[in-house]
């Protein structure tokens, strides 16, 4: 197929966790020879992969991924950072005739690259862990205080207890000597690709029974050990993947702040409340077609249909 431009398709195959959303998408990748792009904000870390439900090497060695394992603790990967990966990304992928199928349950990713985000400055590794190291010996309540003196209209915005987003607001202003929220207010603007956006759509009830059986599986398969060699390396607790669902109630086990089957529990129903926010999220995401979750064919011809519009079908393996 011949994808002229910036201008072929993009599809989103997207969910709350547990959904299915990693299986469907390899079975529409390999039927239609797209390749995967990762949508989720913990797969981008190195380390985090049971507890990330990451893709296997075999599944990787099946169909292409992209912007897995990106970085390491202690950098951060933010959602702007991610957006210019992106549209990269479906560059490579138009120019080589292929559609790119980013599969993942991470909002805020998924809006980064259909609408745009604000381009932030470069800052320093040494004025950040200076804020957390401050933040964590005065008390994060100070620093918002502080926040607020240079950028009101972010520190509004924003709980007191919000050390992630407290510290990058501070960074910002301390490293540009301009308020964070004027910086969100640039917002590079896409491509007009045409999108086909996907969701894997459960009642509740099931899902929130997948949701346990998926933890008890990983764990089978050997999350504590993950969880335990991320732990032994120290890294910062208000590091974005360490807070992560799941990570964060099993780092509280090895902290001995938790009995184990306490700790599990505490992850299946944070997993749950995670589920429940994204999909009160996908409820409000515009032209959105909704997968049941017990008619799969569904995927498949609305998949077809979109290609075909658009120039991409019949896809003829090599």
């Amino acid at each position: 197929m011949t994808l002229a431009g910036h201008r072929g398709p993009v599809m989103f195959l997207m969910g709350p966790t547990a959904s299915g959303k990693s299986a469907l998408g390899m079975a529409l990748a390999q039927t239609y020879g797209l390749e995967i792009v990762n949508a989720d904000s913990v797969q981008v870390y190195r380390g985090f992969d049971l507890g990330a439900a990451k893709p296997t090497a075999e599944e990787r060695a099946r169909i292409v991924h992209h912007l897995l394992d990106l970085v390491s603790p202690p950098e951060v990967y933010s959602a702007d950072r991610y957006r210019v990966a992106a549209w990269e990304v479906i560059d490579a992928c138009h120019a080589r005739g292929v559609v790119p199928l980013f599969v993942g349950g991470s909002g805020l990713y998924v809006r980064a690259v259909v609408q745009g985000l604000a381009c932030m400055p470069p800052i320093d590794a040494a004025v950040r862990d200076a804020i957390r190291e401050e933040g964590g010996r005065l008390g994060w309540p100070m620093l918002h205080h502080r926040l607020a003196a240079h950028d009101p209209e972010l520190a509004r915005r924003i709980g007191q207890q919000d050390a992630q987003r407290i510290s990058q607001g501070l960074a910002v202003f301390v490293a540009t000597g301009i308020p964070l929220s004027r910086w969100q207010q640039q917002h590079p603007q896409p491509p007009q690709w045409p999108i086909l956006k996907l969701a894997c759509q459960w009642p509740r009830d099931l899902l929130y029974q997948r949701i346990n059986t998926r933890f008890d599986d990983m764990l089978a398969r050997g999350l504590l050990d993950e969880v335990q060699n991320l732990w032994q390396m120290g890294h910062d607790r208000d590091h974005p993947a360490m807070k992560a669902v799941g990570y964060r109630q099993l780092f509280a086990f090895f902290d001995g702040r938790s009995p184990l089957e306490a700790a599990v529990e505490w992850a299946k129903r944070e997993s749950r409340r995670y589920a429940k926010r994204q999909m009160t999220w996908l409820r409000g995401e515009a032209e959105l077609r909704m997968i049941p979750w017990n008619d799969p064919d569904v995927a498949f011809s609305t998949v077809a249909e979109f290609l075909e519009r658009h120039g991409c079908l019949p896809y003829h393996p090599s």
